[in-house]
């Protein structure tokens, strides 16, 4: 069957779409990855906005930096990782698909109402309404990317699904910054939402639910509980006491620790403290994060369709290298005594720094029953955000505001100081995560 064939398939009397090939992926399986590439850049675009428009924001509305890190972080992380573990119950039970449009419908309405506030409980209010909505957008996308591409392939697939925030990201900086400077900071935040609710509509009328573990056949998850029900507390119960699942989801925590403590301050950092105007922001600041941490994200998932069938830690391998290559480099970043030179000691931590978003969704997705997949996610997303996004931004924006009495005029390169520490905790959980996959492929 050619690639356009498939494309045109009719749906299997269970409810999914014809499978294709193995290990070939057919034309309809890229569409949709690409669709949900384009929910997944929404929905970090979405994110991210407050903190690519901090600036204007704390002009307008008189937010600390302390107020800015809770509000892009712990106040949006409880919401958004909390949810996140019902929602991926429930689509695991239901139409995933379903799940995905009624959620990104709703965090995009709720980034529209971003743009009507006018004091920062409100501001504080639509962003958990943010977290809400957000909590159904990746997990059941990971899923059913996995019933679209077969083991041996969904490294890259996810990898490229995985593109999301990197692009939302730049487009975010590039979009946002524009607008703000051009027009106001709240006329981004509603355009953004609008698109976000007429994609939720092409997903809901246009994705199909594909059948749950259709690819998986002859590629079960060894480590996987051999029968029985998914259900929602031996899922649960499952993961917390895996070893690896565990491990890879305390390792990703510590990650996302540093590279949400980064994302969300570092545009307020350039603007403040290196000298960048929001123009120049738009431009060169977009360019560095979406082709860096792009290239990041696809390098990673190439490298583990390529070494993990030969050796199962380089799941933990690849993100350890990453970080610890990563990490003098961010030093010089925060040294750095002008932005042109911060941005060229940032280019390459801007990538290495997510090589371990791939390996990590593709091994918990390879872990677990079909049946377990979006939960797993979820769970996964649980640990990595309720730390990572939830305290990353609120210590460095805490961090600032300490430091803010005692060095003025540069409390935020204090505050980047003070992060570097967690690049060595999160190497060492890398390393102890190849232990257990070690063990594991010994009694495989």
């Amino acid at each position: 069957m050619t690639g356009a064939e498939e494309a045109l398939a009719p749906l299997d009397p269970v409810g999914g779409a014809a499978a294709p090939a193995a290990g070939r992926p057919g034309a309809a399986a890229w569409t949709v990855l690409a669709v949900l590439c384009f929910v997944y850049v929404l929905n970090f675009l979405d994110r991210q906005l407050p903190s690519i428009l901090a600036k204007p924001i704390q002009d307008d509305l008189g937010v600390t930096d302390g107020q800015l890190g809770m509000i892009s972080g712990l106040y949006f992380a409880l919401f958004y990782c909390v949810l996140a573990i019902p929602v991926g119950w429930l689509a695991d039970r239901t139409n995933r698909v379903k799940v995905l449009a009624f959620s990104c419908a709703l965090w995009s309405a709720a980034t529209a109402a971003c743009g009507f506030t006018t004091n920062y409980p409100q501001l504080a209010a639509a962003r958990m309404a943010v977290g809400i909505g957000e909590a159904g957008g990746v997990p059941p996308s990971y899923a059913i990317i996995s019933d679209y591409f077969p083991s041996g392939t969904r490294g890259t697939a996810l990898s490229l699904f995985n593109l999301g925030p990197p692009i939302g990201h730049a487009l975010g900086v590039a979009f946002g910054a524009s607008i703000a400077a051009a027009y106001s900071w709240r006329l981004a935040f509603v355009w953004v939402g609008v698109i976000g609710v007429v994609t939720a509509s092409v997903v809901w009328l246009f994705v199909r639910e594909p059948k749950r573990g259709r690819l998986d056949a002859e590629a079960a998850a060894p480590a996987a509980p051999a029968a029985g029900p998914g259900g929602f507390w031996a899922t649960c119960r499952m993961f917390f006491t895996h070893p690896v699942l565990l491990r890879v989801a305390l390792a990703c925590a510590a990650t996302q620790f540093v590279t949400y403590a980064i994302l969300n301050f570092t545009t307020l950092f350039l603007m403040r403290e290196k000298g960048m105007t929001l123009n120049e922001v738009a431009v060169w600041y977009a360019l560095l994060i979406g082709l860096g941490t792009g290239a990041g994200m696809y390098a990673s998932g190439r490298l583990i369709d390529h070494f993990a069938p030969r050796a199962k830690t380089a799941f933990a391998y690849i993100p350890a290298i990453g970080l610890a290559l990563a990490a003098p480099l961010f030093v010089g970043f925060v040294w750095a005594p002008s932005w042109p030179l911060a941005l060229a000691f940032l280019a390459l931590p801007t990538g290495l720094n997510y090589f371990y978003l791939s390996p990590a969704v593709t091994l918990v997705q390879e872990e677990v029953r079909p049946d377990q997949r979006v939960l797993a996610g979820a769970l996964l997303l649980l640990v990595m955000n309720l730390v990572g996004l939830g305290l990353g931004p609120t210590f460095l924006g805490a961090a600032s505001d300490f430091f803010r009495a005692s060095h003025p005029d540069n409390s935020l390169q204090m505050a980047f100081y003070a992060l570097t520490p967690f690049y060595g905790l999160a190497i060492a959980l890398f390393f102890w995560l190849a232990r257990a996959l070690k063990r594991e492929m010994l009694t495989t």
